[in-house]
């Protein structure tokens, strides 16, 4: 418990501490096809769902040797609460598959459960473009199109949340069971010509018998509004499980609020082996609404303004209009 408070603590001073906003979009802002998490959240008001069906193949050629055929779901919903740069989210993973030990008689296992279950939440603690206008040179063709070293600075996120595992999971350590817990630190670039690259650095199941440290490297790139791809690395280590995984897909925005994507992921090592497909979408619905915009798109600063000006120009009518002046 001392674990638990310590994460609410840090994450609490992080959310009262920083006024950053983050970015809402136009079109949907999809943490898929990767596994990675982007620094920005949803937006307020912004309920979206995330959702990836996969078929799985793992082999193992070391003792014990085994064979794994099944399928599963990623799933994911987000919510943006109180302040822009704030989600809330659950994350999981389900799936059921069929496990096979070579032997002189093959010995089937059937496995079916949660290989993770998260709740938590994401925090937006440094966006480099707040309150920035990029504007362009109007001198210079290629200076506009040119790389900006200020694209170096990452927009940085935190992220904390609680796990949750049964007993006798086939996907986790044997003593495995109950309530653990999770920080990320997530960091995220946005370059010219549409390319983004993102970091995810994890701890997990902090707290149990089986504590992971995780990295997600990604990087995605846009070829026009609609399509995009990405190559993903991620890497896994515990003394229940070590993997280094290769992602490779694209995604396509069927509207502003409905993405589609498929990706492939395996890994170059057999003890196991590992082959999965998987196809997803991600869905929205969004009651999004700017603080800092009115109806006819105009910002509360700029209304503010005009209305300053106009009230100044109906005293200086009334000044004049009731003054008198001395005849010849």
């Amino acid at each position: 418990m001392k674990i638990l408070s310590n994460l609410i603590t840090f994450t609490a001073i992080l959310f009262v501490s920083s006024t950053v906003q983050a970015q809402y979009t136009d079109v949907i802002n999809s943490n898929r096809p990767g596994a990675s998490q982007s620094a920005f959240s949803v937006g307020t008001k912004v309920l979206q769902f995330e959702v990836g069906p996969y078929m799985i193949k793992e082999k193992r050629a070391l003792y014990p040797e085994y064979e794994v055929d099944g399928y599963g779901v990623d799933f994911a919903a987000h919510y943006g609460f109180w302040k822009e740069a704030l989600e809330f989210n659950i994350q999981g993973t389900f799936q059921k598959d069929t496990q096979t030990y070579s032997s002189i008689v093959d010995v089937e296992n059937g496995r079916a459960n949660f290989k993770n279950l998260n709740i938590g939440a994401k925090y937006l603690v440094y966006d480099p473009h707040k309150n920035k206008e990029d504007k362009p040179n109007l001198y210079s063709y290629h200076a506009n199109r040119g790389f900006k070293w200020s694209s170096l600075i990452p927009a940085v996120s935190v992220a904390a949340g609680v796990n949750y595992d049964t007993k006798d999971n086939p996907y986790t350590a044997p003593t495995l069971e109950g309530l653990s817990y999770r920080g990320v630190v997530i960091t995220q670039n946005n370059f010219y010509g549409g390319w983004v690259f993102i970091t995810n650095f994890m701890m997990d199941r902090i707290g149990s018998d089986q504590t992971d440290f995780q990295y997600i490297i990604t990087l995605t790139h846009s070829f026009n509004p609609k399509w995009v791809v990405f190559g993903e690395t991620q890497g896994i280590k515990s003394e229940f499980y070590a993997d280094n995984l290769l992602r490779f897909g694209g995604g396509y925005l069927l509207n502003k609020n409905l993405q589609l994507d498929t990706a492939l992921t395996f890994n170059t090592k057999n003890t196991p082996s590992v082959l999965s497909l998987n196809f997803g979408a991600s869905y929205r619905l969004d009651r999004h609404k700017d603080k800092n915009r009115l109806d006819n798109g105009t910002s509360a600063k700029e209304q503010g303004e005009r209305k300053s000006r106009s009230q100044n120009a109906d005293k200086r009518k009334k000044k004049k209009k009731n003054t008198n002046f001395d005849e010849d």
